[in-house]
């Protein structure tokens, strides 16, 4: 990469940043007029949002990609299931532009979108596939499923009580996605 694109490219990053966590206009061109360039230049850097938001917030997402195998090897599947999801939940919650990038994982999205979204998306099917070969997770259950069902828990209020309320529903959907096993009895 050339050293003025490799800047332009450290500036939007740093704008953008800037941008999304402050209340106000988090627009695209909001951001790029912030970093001094021209919208093509972002979007030739960037080609959606989602990839934006995912490499300012980068870090946080590699922190969460490379926490299963530690996660798996000292808790097994179903606690790394749910610990890796409380992350998730916490980070989300926390930056709610992460949150409404994340959120698109689950839908109809472009090839090149789920690329962006590839190393979070393998690091939750890992976590899903140890849960089904364990008989804790339903089969047939995917990591697109479970964000989805995860996502609205991003929308609770950042007050005490709302916190309060997002970890009681957060066991809700634990005990919907990994119900305990029974014996038949019949």
């Amino acid at each position: 990469m050339r050293s003025d694109a490799r800047s332009n490219r450290l500036r939007i990053l740093e704008a953008a940043a800037e941008v999304l966590a402050a209340p106000g206009d988090t627009s695209l061109k909001s951001i790029a007029r912030r970093a001094g360039v021209g919208q093509g230049t972002l979007y030739r850097h960037f080609p959606t949002r989602e990839s934006l938001v995912l490499q300012v917030y980068g870090e946080e997402v590699d922190e969460l990609v490379t926490a299963v195998p530690a996660l798996m090897d000292t808790l097994g599947p179903l606690l790394a299931l749910r610990a890796w999801l409380e992350r998730l939940l916490s980070l989300g919650r926390a930056t709610p532009e992460l949150a409404c990038a994340v959120r698109g994982v689950g839908g109809a999205l472009t090839a090149e979108c789920r690329e962006v979204y590839r190393p979070l998306l393998d690091a939750l099917s890992a976590l899903v596939s140890a849960n089904e070969a364990a008989g804790s997770l339903a089969p047939g259950t995917t990591a697109d499923d479970v964000l989805l069902l995860l996502c609205p828990l991003w929308h609770v209020g950042p007050q005490d009580d709302d916190r309060a309320r997002a970890e009681r529903l957060f066991d809700v959907l634990m005990r919907g996605l990994c119900p305990p096993v029974t014996a038949n009895t019949g």
